[in-house]
């Protein structure tokens, strides 16, 4: 009898179920910060890598949710916090009951909490979000000020917003094997008025859901990749790959959503810069639909708790065709990111 049927559901599933409500209550506090208009900004290595108030507190609510009610758990957050209390209201409790009551994939169903580890980017896109931010808020006397998750916005900062995402990925054996995104500012397109947010999810062997599969049309290959890392070597590696199109856009999760929603054919990123937890809820995701994320070796990153967690050499992600994909990566490139 399966731990679903006999009324238990597995850990794992128990675990998905409870980081898709602890995302949707991460992407609510992403807005709320960025509609209070005080993001607390630090540059943390540089103007390119940022800290904001809404990466603190997402990452406290989610680390301390999930902690809460699996202590046995490793988890792995991009944000390095002082130890301290967090505050009851960025506790969630919740769990998502349409996860609970699918039937969990045989070869996780009897996986142990202190067997998994949790890889957490409370905020990817925060270089995106900062800018949306100021051009919600400059002049301030020009802007219409934000109530609200429906709130109007100028139209010049919406694009941004799509490029942020909260990303929590779930590792077992090295490997990724499920994925929660949230999209705080999906549907902004709607206007006043709308719900904002979306959460996608998936776990190969199970399905993925949140979303509709789309693929970009055959023989048209459309590049995405970093709009604020670039570089003669990531550029060099694009090009190698005679795109039809290049789109430059921040987040690594929005990178991968737009391979799921048939915006892209491959995202390239032939450089350092990429963390563990910026792929490992996105890779889970992908390859649940049937798509590959390896280094630009062709190789697959490894989502143990103590590896390091820089992807250096690189990030090269499809839905298909990867193989092609990986031909083209000139010598040049693979020699700097041995």
């Amino acid at each position: 009898m399966s731990s679903v049927m006999s009324g238990n559901p597995a850990v794992v599933m128990r675990l998905v179920a409870s980081a898709y409500a602890v995302a949707e209550k991460a992407g609510a506090i992403v807005r709320k910060v960025l509609h209070s208009g005080e993001l607390g900004i630090v540059e943390k290595t540089g103007a390119n890598d940022l800290q904001t108030l809404a990466d603190r507190l997402a990452q406290q609510s989610i680390c301390a949710s999930l902690s809460k009610r699996f202590p046995k758990l490793t988890i792995i957050g991009e944000e390095e916090l002082p130890a301290e209390e967090v505050n009851e209201d960025l506790i969630e409790n919740g769990q998502a009951e349409e996860i609970l009551q699918k039937t969990c994939p045989a070869e996780y169903s009897d996986l142990k909490e202190e067997e998994l580890v949790v890889w957490v980017d409370p905020l990817d896109g925060t270089k995106e979000y900062t800018e949306a931010s100021r051009c919600l808020y400059l002049p301030a006397e020009a802007q219409t000020p934000l109530t609200g998750s429906d709130a109007s916005l100028p139209l010049s900062a919406l694009w941004l917003l799509d490029n942020v995402t909260v990303l929590i990925g779930i590792a077992y054996g090295g490997r990724a094997i499920a994925g929660v995104i949230n999209q705080p500012f999906y549907n902004y397109q709607l206007g006043p008025g709308a719900n904002l947010g979306r959460t996608i999810w998936g776990m190969p062997g199970l399905g993925a859901f949140g979303f509709q599969l789309q693929e970009v049309p055959d023989e048209r290959r459309i590049i995405t990749t970093t709009r604020s890392h670039s570089n003669k070597t990531v550029m060099d590696c694009v090009d190698a790959m005679e795109p039809h199109e290049v789109i430059r856009v921040g987040g690594a999760g929005n990178k991968i959503i737009q391979l799921i929603e048939g915006k892209a054919s491959a995202y390239v990123f032939a450089s350092p810069g990429c963390k563990k937890w910026d792929t490992c809820a996105p890779e889970a995701i992908l390859h649940t639909v049937g798509g590959k994320l390896t280094d630009m070796h062709g190789n697959a990153y490894c989502y143990d708790a103590n590896v390091k967690h820089m992807n250096s050499a690189g990030v090269l992600a499809t839905l298909r065709n990867h193989q092609y994909y990986t031909s083209r990566v000139p010598q040049s490139v693979l020699q700097a990111l041995k």
